[in-house]
């Protein structure tokens, strides 16, 4: 595994994460304890440190797996959560984003973590309009202060927002994540040049375009209904489908894996910190730790730790 400082925090994070909205089972299968943990530990093993979760990948499902784990070796896990959305059900969720709905879900984060601090705190594809909330980010300060926080994040929601991305340093957050693959490069034009702009890490979520990146699906597949990929536009869908058929045979080298290849794509912008994909079994966490050797990384990123 390879490491990379996370933008101006003291964190060594793996170039390689693991994201976990696919524990709280909206993503066509339900996770048991033991599936978690046999996932996280072999992370751990493969040198991974990066997990990524959410108050409302259920309602706080994602955590307390997450929790049930990592209370042996809380030490040996750098842990980002989020902010600002109560699960209901399948894709339902509703906002909260008053400081006293925050201090709550940061408490009840907590308690399914089963730790006392979360690493990284992410404001959680919001509005610009509650971003600006200076009173939010005054009472997130003095959690950080308390001790709950290490470091305060900005997740947001469109690629292409600048004006969270722009006003990061001026609330204390020092990580942006966004979404960025093959398939998606809206974050080279203007979100990725601030980041470096303030010295910020960067965490890049869907690198594998929701699985359309793995290699695995081609022109004609159809997902389940709890599936999140469902509902999307079947001609869309037949059209992303067959852009990937045309890299695959294109970019990616033969004899490559074509999941490998992109996380090992998104980790060669300068910007970027870590890749956090998500994966269902132990099998595609091996699979995603091995980006991490591939050719592409280059040797030269300056936060990488040697």
């Amino acid at each position: 595994m390879k490491y990379r400082k996370l933008g101006r925090t003291n964190l060594n994070i793996s170039v390689i994460g693991v994201g976990t909205w696919q524990f709280g089972g909206e993503w066509g299968k339900e996770f048991t304890q033991k599936e978690v943990d046999e996932i996280l530990e072999r992370a751990k093993e493969l040198g991974i440190n990066l997990i990524d979760t959410a108050e409302c990948y259920g309602d706080h499902l994602s955590e307390s797996l997450i929790g049930n784990y990592i209370q042996k070796n809380r030490e040996d896990w750098i842990v980002g959560t989020k902010f600002g959305h109560h699960f209901h059900g399948h894709l339902e969720r509703t906002d909260h984003w008053t400081p006293k709905e925050v201090l709550k879900q940061l408490d009840d984060s907590l308690k399914a973590l089963r730790t006392d601090y979360v690493d990284l705190y992410q404001f959680h594809s919001g509005s610009d309009e509650v971003f600006n909330n200076d009173e939010l980010w005054t009472v997130l300060d003095k959690q950080v202060q308390a001790g709950k926080i290490r470091h305060l994040g900005i997740s947001i929601g469109s690629n292409d927002n600048i004006h969270q991305t722009d006003l990061a340093s001026q609330v204390n957050a020092d990580v942006i994540q966004a979404v960025y693959n093959r398939l998606d490069h809206i974050p080279e034009e203007r979100v990725f040049p601030s980041c470096e702009r303030q010295n910020l890490g960067v965490l890049v979520r869907v690198p594998l375009a929701s699985g359309y990146l793995s290699g695995k699906y081609k022109p004609g597949t159809v997902f389940g209904k709890n599936d999140v990929r469902y509902n999307q536009d079947q001609k869309e869908l037949a059209e992303k489908l067959q852009l990937v058929e045309e890299i695959q045979r294109q970019e990616v080298p033969e004899g490559v894996n074509m999941a490998q290849w992109a996380l090992a794509w998104c980790l060669q912008h300068p910007a970027v910190t870590s890749v956090i994909p998500g994966c269902k079994n132990v099998e595609q966490v091996e699979l995603n730790a091995k980006a991490a050797d591939l050719e592409m990384i280059s040797s030269d990123h300056p936060q990488t730790v040697r």
